[in-house]
């Protein structure tokens, strides 16, 4: 339903400039405003709690812009407001809607913008603008950090094609007001386009565009690279590196890469670790009645099921258990077959032997790349009442409950987070900025299980 006014007060659409004028250019937005040019709007809050740099390979929102179904800032950030210009999009251009960017949809829109060249305008939009409604769904993420803290976001678009050097835009949105207090919470966007040439050229000033004495965060939406000239710059000036390792392409090659950040003293946060807490809080309350925490230690026999495709949370869910537990990794064996099984085998603090297996399972594919789907934890002591059953509300236990003597377990169903979304999860971590040592002991013993594979 579309409400009577936009969920958002735009003190300056997205504006070229050039590199060296952004800063002044930003300036002159608050000087224009606090000078009366919006008199009939309450007074403004600019960014004043943190900067976000976002390195976005993904260029469905600059050609949805393009093409003018996306009206907002280029920040980066694929949520409600890019589902709804994209939802729009593809019903437009007969393909189907699912709200979410593919490569028939990206196609598309390039082959579009291929079409209307001469028809674009300078500032990307066809001379026929067809703006989607700015509703109540639309509300973009950028809206969510904004009205808790104003910040400004800087977006890099690395682009395809011939190196003709960087472009400038800069915008101001304010999507809150305060009706208490009159007040409207804003957010500066700075957006960076250029081929990944062109952006490593500029590497050296773009910490410079983050807000002094003030925290900074990174997301950086592709592999970590250590050897990637813009991810040093950044990495080095940043107060934590956000990733998410649900779309890592190379699971456990990116995952060593991750731990080795770490080891060199990045904070580094993974929004998909964060997916995780649900299972880990069971797991550990399934242990928490007294008659039940001595067989904890009992445990020796372990299955770990996922969705094909992405084994991150699976891995990280086993360093996790296996640091708490502290077990050592001693064998680790990927044998493959419909399930794409792993075994990974080690060595209690008693010597005790622990045999784990982790298995693909090919479903219809999922919100989350690779999500859990069931764990089952056992022992080869009859005598020990550790047998747990955690299952996906989902996908069910079917597959953890064969084989018999699952009716002597705890079978419990993990209720999926609301908010398993990036976007969401991103606002949350922008929150915290401390390291967490929890995930950090985790990836050590993840990378472990990792490392026996080369040996």
């Amino acid at each position: 339903m579309t409400t009577s006014s936009a969920p958002l007060v735009s003190l300056q659409a997205p504006k070229d400039v050039s590199v060296a004028d952004i800063e002044t250019e930003l300036s002159q937005i608050w000087q224009s405003y606090n000078a009366g040019g919006e008199g009939s709007l309450a007074a403004a809050t600019r960014a004043a709690t943190f900067s976000l740099v976002i390195y976005e390979p993904e260029e469905t929102q600059q050609l949805l812009a393009a093409l003018g179904y996306y009206m907002g800032p280029i920040d980066g950030i694929g949520g409600p407001r890019t589902q709804t210009a994209l939802e729009v999009a593809q019903k437009a251009l007969g393909l189907e809607v699912t709200g979410k960017s593919n490569p028939e949809t990206l196609a598309k829109l390039k082959a579009e913008i291929a079409k209307k060249g001469d028809g674009l305008k300078a500032d990307g939009n066809t001379t026929t603008n067809t703006q989607y409604a700015l509703d109540a769904s639309g509300a973009g993420f950028a809206d969510a950090i904004a009205a808790a803290n104003p910040c400004r976001i800087i977006a890099l678009c690395p682009t395809v094609g011939e190196d003709e050097g960087v472009t400038a835009q800069v915008s101001a949105y304010c999507p809150v007001q305060k009706r208490t207090s009159s007040t409207l919470i804003c957010c500066e966007y700075i957006t960076l386009k250029g081929t990944q040439t062109a952006l490593d050229r500029i590497s050296g000033m773009i910490p410079e565009l983050a807000i002094a004495d003030l925290p900074k965060f990174a997301w950086w939406k592709a592999t970590p690279d250590p050897n990637h000239d813009l991810f040093k710059r950044i990495a080095e000036s940043s107060d934590c590196i956000i990733i998410d390792s649900s779309h890592f392409n190379a699971i456990e090659e990116d995952l060593l890469i991750v731990q080795d950040l770490i080891e060199s003293g990045l904070n580094i946060a993974d929004l998909n670790w964060r997916r995780l807490f649900p299972w880990q809080e069971l797991s550990a309350e399934a242990f928490d009645p007294p008659e039940r925490r001595p067989y904890v230690k009992e445990i020796d026999l372990m299955t770990i099921d996922y969705e094909k495709g992405n084994s991150a949370q699976a891995l990280m869910f086993l360093g996790w258990f296996a640091s708490r537990l502290q077990w050592h990794p001693v064998i680790h064996e990927n044998l493959g077959g419909e399930y794409d099984i792993t075994k990974v085998k080690f060595v209690g603090a008693d010597q005790r032997q622990i045999e784990v297996e982790l298995a693909a399972i090919p479903i219809a594919a999922g919100e989350i790349p690779g999500d859990l789907i069931g764990l089952r934890l056992m022992s080869t002591n009859p005598q020990a009442d550790c047998c747990t059953i955690l299952c996906s509300q989902i996908a069910g236990c079917m597959r953890m409950e064969s084989g018999g003597g699952a009716q002597n377990c705890r079978i419990e169903q993990v209720t999926p987070m609301f908010d398993q979304q990036a976007e969401n999860l991103l606002s949350q971590q922008l929150q915290r900025w401390s390291r967490d040592t929890l995930y950090e002991e985790s990836m050590a013993v993840t990378a472990e299980i990792l490392k026996l594979v080369n040996r």
